[in-house]
């Protein structure tokens, strides 16, 4: 049985102009967004923005995380036009600062390495000065695969650490805690923006959150994101505990006093939750 979710929790319903816009175009150009695919409890502010966090190489996933409600199994053959298709839907909606996800692909050579750093290149070419958030999956820590994603230079690279240490075996499907800590490190000692985020309400104790974070700046990670976890069916992970939205400021507090540059802690955020104001958060900024 699911628990209530308490009256912080209460989401901002879908609609306006600009979501409609933003939703028809998706829908013309045959794109995935993880907004939809992920029941991301933002979508009414977002799309009613004009922004949208695009989900590349499908929307089916090799892995079966048990906090996702991405779908999982066999996924389809890469699409070589995707790139081309997202680019002409971000000048269409007038995006300035793109964020780009995508599913894990165990299945491919280069676990779609390849296809990220073709999007990344392609997105730059046609359209001219958009910048980029790329939310990565672990690549499984390769750092040949992880490099042709750093090379082609987007603002902002992240990749989420999920939850703490502890719970990461029980939610997570073939990633590591200490893996993922791998990715965001090379990341950072390329010089661009690091970013991870975790879910709460999994279970996890105060002092688990706090050595996370801990973890992350000793990788280099520069910007932060915690929110609350939502149980998408019966059959993922149940909610423990809906945290108030004062722990949540208690914790973006920490985060700062570790040395985040940007710390996003609410209820309802999400990876790519004010994602605009990340771009610039690297280890060196004055």
């Amino acid at each position: 049985m699911r628990k209530r979710l308490p009256s912080w929790m209460r989401m901002r319903m879908p609609g306006g102009a600009h979501y409609m816009h933003v939703k028809e175009v998706v829908a013309q150009h045959g794109l995935h967004t993880i907004c939809t695919s992920g029941n991301c409890p933002n979508i009414g502010e977002c799309w009613s923005e004009g922004t949208a966090t695009f989900m590349i190489l499908g929307d089916i996933c090799t892995r079966s995380c048990r906090f996702c409600a991405v779908r999982t199994g066999k996924p389809l053959e890469v699409d070589d036009r995707e790139p081309e298709r997202l680019a002409r839907s971000i000048r269409i909606m007038g995006i300035r600062h793109a964020v780009i996800t995508s599913v894990d692909r165990d299945d491919l050579p280069d676990k779609g390495a390849g296809v990220w750093a073709k999007t990344i290149r392609t997105l730059k070419e046609k359209v001219p000065g958009l910048t980029m958030e790329t939310l990565i999956p672990d690549f499984d820590a390769l750092p040949g695969l992880v490099d042709m994603v750093i090379r082609e230079g987007p603002e902002v690279i992240s990749h989420n650490l999920e939850t703490v240490e502890r719970l990461t075996p029980a939610i997570r499907s073939r990633a590591s805690y200490r893996r993922s800590l791998e990715v965001v490190c090379r990341v950072a000692a390329s010089g661009i923006t690091a970013k991870s985020g975790m879910m709460l309400g999994l279970g996890e104790r105060g002092e688990e959150v706090l050595a996370g974070m801990d973890d992350l700046r000793e990788a280099g990670c520069t910007v932060l994101t915690l929110g609350q976890y939502l149980q998408p069916t019966m059959q993922h992970m149940p909610v423990e505990e809906y945290v108030h939205p004062e722990k949540f400021d208690f914790y973006r507090e920490e985060g700062l006093k570790r040395g985040f540059r940007a710390v996003e802690s609410s209820p309802l955020v999400r990876s790519s939750y004010h994602a605009e104001k990340h771009r610039f958060a690297q280890e060196n900024d004055d």
